[in-house]
């Protein structure tokens, strides 16, 4: 399958070569890193410099809580988080909504941003409300406007939890918010492993064992070396200097996509270029998923396939995407071993399938 052409890296990403390097690492330190002894110690020291490394990597200055991915993380801190009524965007993912299906509902406006005046409105209540507010919608790439609503959160007596898995195609990294969500397989590190950042630990409910008292389980040490090593080379990338070649040929598909037919599902504000949701006309977003495997190409549709029923995205109904643009569209997701060329290859087999589809409606 080497000449098939990965687009699905908001599901996950590759694994990078230095993650795997760390993780061989790690399985060297096979010791329980809670034994006291030798070999304990040395695995608790490999574990708490993996942790340091994050941190400084992230420039978080509060805790880092490791856990077995997003989803646990996010349950922790919607189910565990000392105050009131849990709130929630209706743009949010479904470990969200696993983790907290009594939330209320924050809508979005026109623009895509969730609704400052409905924050607001939970925030009125005074009894401490909890609110999960992403930062980077896994379906369209849509950056939700964090660092405004952090501090407008924390003033009103809330906790902010914000899902930070889609990481990847952005350059900074809200501080302001008290609980962020990190994954390493959406960095190019291990499946099974993230974290919970945690501002001040005072705010959650410790339930005992390790990870100091906040989570049971022995931790997972490849895991951690892995994610560390992941992070770090997303830090690395927002310093770096962008590659020319590559964002040429993302304007140049955005912009041909267009000329041929393709609606980019965007509202306002910021994005991440590396996430994209795109309705072809004349062709649902299953037909498409066909064709483009058969092509070669793993991408994923914006709409969800459950029981064998094809139903619209939850989140692009949210977004306000009317049913018949929502049924033809699908999500092409760059990540870091994405090339030029390969976006390159999609734009002309997009044109490709677009042509094909049209003659045969016309």
């Amino acid at each position: 399958m080497s000449d098939r052409i990965y687009l699905d890296h908001a599901a996950t990403q590759p694994l990078r070569p230095e993650v795997r390097e760390a993780m061989i690492e790690g399985m060297l330190r096979w010791a329980n890193p809670s034994s006291p002894h030798a070999e304990g110690r040395a695995a608790r020291a490999a574990l708490e410099d993996a942790r340091a490394r994050i941190k400084a990597a992230l420039g978080w200055e509060g805790q880092v809580l490791f856990t077995s991915g997003a989803s646990e993380a996010l349950a922790i801190a919607m189910r565990r988080t000392k105050g009131g009524t849990r709130w929630r965007s209706s743009v949010e993912h479904d470990a969200v909504l696993r983790a907290a299906p009594e939330a209320q509902l924050l809508p979005v406006n026109r623009e895509w941003d969730v609704d400052p005046d409905a924050i607001e409105d939970a925030l009125a209540a005074g009894d401490r409300p909890v609110i999960a507010i992403q930062w980077v919608n896994p379906e369209t790439g849509k950056v939700q406007p964090i660092e405004r609503y952090a501090p407008m959160i924390e003033a009103g007596g809330g906790v902010l939890v914000t899902d930070a898995s889609q990481l990847w195609g952005l350059t900074r990294f809200p501080k302001q918010a008290q609980m962020m969500v990190i994954s390493a397989h959406k960095l190019g590190g291990p499946i099974g492993i993230g974290a919970l950042l945690v501002g001040d630990l005072g705010l959650l409910e410790p339930s005992g064992g390790q990870e100091f008292g906040y989570r049971a389980g022995t931790e997972n040490l490849p895991a951690v070396l892995g994610f560390a090593a992941a992070v770090e080379g997303w830090a690395a990338k927002r310093v770096a200097a962008p590659d020319m070649d590559r964002h040429e040929a993302l304007v140049d598909m955005f912009r041909t996509l267009k000329s041929y037919g393709g609606e980019q599902l965007m509202g306002y504000g910021d994005y991440v270029s590396e996430i994209r949701a795109i309705a072809m006309p004349n062709l649902s977003a299953a037909a498409q998923l066909v064709r483009f495997d058969m092509k070669g190409f793993a991408v994923s549709a914006g709409s969800a396939c459950a029981s064998g029923t094809l139903k619209q995205s939850r989140v692009l109904e949210a977004f306000g995407v009317e049913p018949e643009v929502a049924a033809r569209t699908i999500r092409v997701s760059m990540g870091w071993s994405t090339t030029a060329e390969e976006i390159r290859r999609f734009t002309d087999t997009w044109i490709d399938i677009a042509m094909g589809a049209a003659a045969k409606a016309g």
